[in-house]
């Protein structure tokens, strides 16, 4: 059996129609729910982009980032932004072992630094250069171009990012030339040798988009609404969005829906080409996203430690068996991002490592009960946690301090912070699951 593992970066749970959403065209997540067991409440054990890839690759959560230290020369570097240390055993590592064709394609530039690496146990680690702020080339870039894609007011590192993703790009492109159809062609174009191949293969397809800078051809963007008269709003500035005007979030809105369903239609692509294949018979794929963005719902756009709401946190997370297991179901179990390696091993019939403390989710693949029950979850980004069970939500700063609470059951998308009544549940939470999880220590504050 093949192994197909796609990430798609920064995709909330709510754009998604087979999650509810009914206005932004998903349609082949949507397929994918249909032969599927979807995961209704899936978190990430870690925010953002290394930490969360980390637990992917390595089965074990990174969360709580002790004994962290930023790694040198990185301008962003929340806590746990750190390499895949050598003495971890990746999922490709073990694969290799086991006879696979292992294969990491990904235009998500922060895993390119060989120090970091997450090219362990990948016979074919390919990057898609250019994305974001890619040191790929060097930012000589006409102002006119910056100020036609920057918020009039944006501090001068966002501008400088808007600068070096537009170094990094052609000014006229067709759609294929874009980030999303460029990784899944390149994944396509392996697939079509790898179908010949006498070993299986795993095949990792690592999507940035749709991640900011959100960048697409037109009937993408003006989808799901009118462009700004004089520039587009592409790349937000992290932290509270009031130096956004309603108009502008409005826009960014659009364009965050648009890349979500240009996304998709490649992702439905890639599908179609392994239908055409014969792929799809004999192909274990796993999709989840890593975390999600604010778009000023509760104040604040892109994704900032202290804004751990649903549009943060809320991910996707589908588990495809070729032999129809839980095809069509749902299941409200807490599936995380650690859970994705020692699932495919499950599956395969391989031995997981024993550094793996994710849970293996083919229990729940095959109709029966998790293989030990999650009644809470807890995850971390930076300085703050996170954690929630059947009635509450609670988020705060890694001391306890700082708390905000919702009731879920009258709340769930989080607007009525009820802490003040309530300072014994924060107490519990806090105490029974964020430092529980921790190890019994509160998680350490950088």
């Amino acid at each position: 059996m093949n192994v197909v593992v796609v990430i798609l970066d920064s995709l909330r749970r709510d754009h998604v129609g087979a999650y509810g959403n009914e206005w932004i065209k998903t349609p082949s997540l949507d397929a994918l729910a249909e032969d599927s067991l979807r995961f209704t409440r899936p978190y990430p054990e870690s925010i953002p982009t290394i930490c969360a890839r980390r637990a992917i690759h390595t089965g074990r959560r990174t969360w709580p980032f002790r004994g962290w230290t930023p790694p040198p020369g990185e301008p962003f570097s929340p806590a746990g932004w750190r390499k895949i240390p050598e003495d971890q055993t990746t999922l490709a590592d073990v694969l290799s072992e086991n006879g696979y064709e292992t294969a990491l394609i990904t235009d998500t530039f922060h895993q390119f630094k060989p120090s970091y690496n997450f090219q362990q146990g990948f016979d074919v680690f390919e990057q898609v250069r250019g994305q974001a702020v890619d040191a790929y080339k060097v930012p000589l870039v006409p102002e006119r171009r910056v100020e036609n894609h920057a918020v009039p007011g944006n501090a001068a590192g966002t501008r400088d990012s808007i600068r070096q993703y537009l170094a990094n790009i052609p000014e006229d492109r067709d759609e294929d030339g874009y980030f999303a159809p460029r990784v899944f062609s390149r994944a396509m174009d392996y697939l079509e040798t790898a179908k010949d191949s006498d070993r299986p293969f795993y095949l990792m397809i690592d999507n940035f988009d749709p991640h900011e800078p959100w960048d697409t051809p037109a009937r993408y963007s003006n989808m799901y609404g009118e462009p700004i008269e004089g520039y587009e709003p592409i790349f937000p500035e992290p932290g509270r969005s009031d130096y956004l005007s309603e108009r502008e979030l409005e826009r960014m809105r659009a364009l965050y829906s648009g890349e979500v369903t240009m996304t998709d239609e490649w992702f439905g692509k890639l599908v179609d080409r392994m239908e055409d294949l014969g792929l799809m018979r004999d192909t274990l794929m796993i999709v989840l996203s890593d975390h999600g963005v604010g778009v000023g719902e509760h104040g604040y756009v892109s994704k900032v430690p202290e804004a751990l709401w649903p549009e943060i946190t809320d991910i996707v997370y589908y588990v495809r068996h070729p032999e129809g297991k839980g095809a069509g179901r749902t299941s409200s179990f807490y599936a995380s991002t650690h859970d994705v390696a020692p699932t495919v091993l499950s599956a395969l019939g391989i031995e997981r490592p024993g550094q793996m403390n994710g849970q293996d989710l083919t229990p729940i693949l095959e109709g029966g009960p998790p293989e030990m029950e999650r009644p809470h979850f807890s995850l971390g980004y930076h300085n703050y946690s996170w954690c929630r069970d059947e009635n509450y939500a609670m988020f705060c700063l890694n001391d306890g301090s700082e708390a905000k609470l919702y009731d879920l059951r009258e709340d769930p998308e989080m607007h009525d912070d009820v802490s003040t009544g309530n300072r014994d549940i924060v107490r519990r939470m806090y105490e029974d699951y964020i430092v529980a999880d921790a190890g019994g220590e509160p998680p350490p504050l950088y």
